[in-house]
C-alpha cells in the first residue's frame, strides 16, 4: 500500500509517523514539500503518486485568526479537502479527512450525534464544515472523523498552554462552561491505524461501504477547568509549578475575536458500533500522554 500523510508536522501527524510504516511505503508531506492552499499542487502531486490512501493531517487551526484570514483558512479547511476527495475518486484511492466539534453552536445540553444540525458560530467552523460538505460531494471512498478537543505533548494546545501558564502565575482564572472531550492526538493517529491494519486486504470496498460522517473523540467529557485542574495534578514537574489556586470562571471573561461554542460533547456510538473500537477515556490518555 502506498501512503500520502499531509500535515507531517502538526500533532496528529507527527503520532502518525509512529505508526503508519508498518502499513507500506508512506509519503510524508508538510509545508514544505506541499502548500495545500495551492489547490493546483494538491490535485498534481495526488495524481502523481497515485497512493492507494490518502490521510489529510493537515487543517488552518488558528480560530482567532481565521476570522481575517477568510480566503486561507478556506482554501485550507474547505476547498482543499474537496480537491483530495474528487483526486482520490478519480485515481480510485481512499481519503481519511479530520474535522470538528466547532461546527456546532454548543447550545445542546447533551453530547451530539452525527445527524444533528450544524450551526458554526466562528469562520473557523465554518470552513470545516465546508469541507467536510465537499468531501462528501466528491468522495467515493472516504471517512471523516469530526473530533475535539485535539491536544498532545508538543505544539500549541490547552494542555501545553495550562503547563505554562503554571509555571509563570500564582493563580489561575481558567473557563469552566465550555465542555467537550479532551482528545489525545496519538489516540486517534492509533484507532485510525487500527481500521487500516484490520482491513488491509480488502481496504477499499470496506471504506467505500462504509464511507461517511462519523464522530471520533476521547471517552467522556469535560470542562475546560477540570481538564486544567487533570492537567496540573499528573504535571510530572509539579515543583516546577508557580501556581497555588485556579478559579472557574465564565468564558465571558475572555473575549475572544472568534466566538466559541459551549457545549461540544461528541457522542461517539456510531463509530463504536460500526468499526468495534472504543477510544480510551480522555483522564487516562491525558495521565499516558503527560507521562511521556
Amino acid at each position: 500500500m502506498k501512503i500520502v500523510l499531509l500535515g507531517k508536522n502538526g500533532q496528529l501527524g507527527r503520532e502518525f509517523q509512529r505508526t503508519l510504516s508498518a502499513l507500506g511505503e508512506t509519503i510524508l508531506l508538510g509545508r514544505e514539500e506541499l502548500d495545500v492552499s495551492s489547490l493546483d499542487s494538491v490535485s498534481n502531486i495526488l495524481n502523481n503518486l497515485k497512493p492507494s490512501l490518502i490521510i489529510n493531517a493537515s487543517a488552518y487551526t488558528q480560530v482567532d485568526l481565521a476570522e481575517k484570514e477568510i480566503d486561507n483558512a478556506l482554501k485550507i479547511n474547505a476547498l482543499a479537502p474537496g480537491v483530495m476527495a474528487e483526486t482520490a475518486r478519480k485515481i480510485g484511492s481512499i481519503l481519511i479527512h479530520y474535522s470538528t466539534d466547532y461546527v456546532f453552536d454548543g447550545k445542546k445540553n447533551i453530547p451530539y450525534i452525527e445527524s444533528d444540525p450544524t450551526n458554526p458560530l466562528n469562520m473557523y467552523g465554518k470552513s470545516k464544515l465546508a469541507g467536510e460538505e465537499n468531501v462528501k460531494q466528491a468522495g467515493e471512498a472516504y471517512l471523516i472523523l469530526r473530533t475535539s478537543w485535539v491536544y498532545s505533548t508538543h505544539g500549541d494546545n490547552f494542555v501545553h498552554k495550562v503547563l505554562e501558564w503554571a509555571r509563570k502565575n500564582k493563580m489561575l482564572k481558567i473557563a469552566s462552561d465550555q465542555i467537550s472531550n479532551p482528545t489525545w492526538a496519538r489516540d486517534l493517529a492509533d484507532v485510525t491505524n487500527r481500521i487500516l491494519s484490520q482491513n488491509q486486504v480488502n481496504l477499499y470496498d470496506v471504506i467505500h461501504e462504509k464511507r461517511g460522517l462519523y464522530h471520533l473523540a476521547a471517552s467522556g467529557y469535560t470542562s475546560r477547568y477540570e481538564w486544567a485542574k487533570q492537567i496540573l495534578a499528573n504535571d510530572p514537574n509539579r515543583t516546577e509549578q508557580l501556581v497555588r489556586s485556579m478559579e472557574p470562571v465564565s468564558s465571558e471573561r475572555f473575549p475572544t475575536p472568534a466566538l466559541r461554542p459551549l457545549f461540544t460533547a461528541l457522542d461517539c456510538a456510531k463509530f463504536e458500533k460500526t468499526f468495534r473500537i472504543k477510544m480510551p477515556a480522555w483522564r487516562t490518555s491525558l495521565q499516558k500522554a503527560l507521562m511521556e
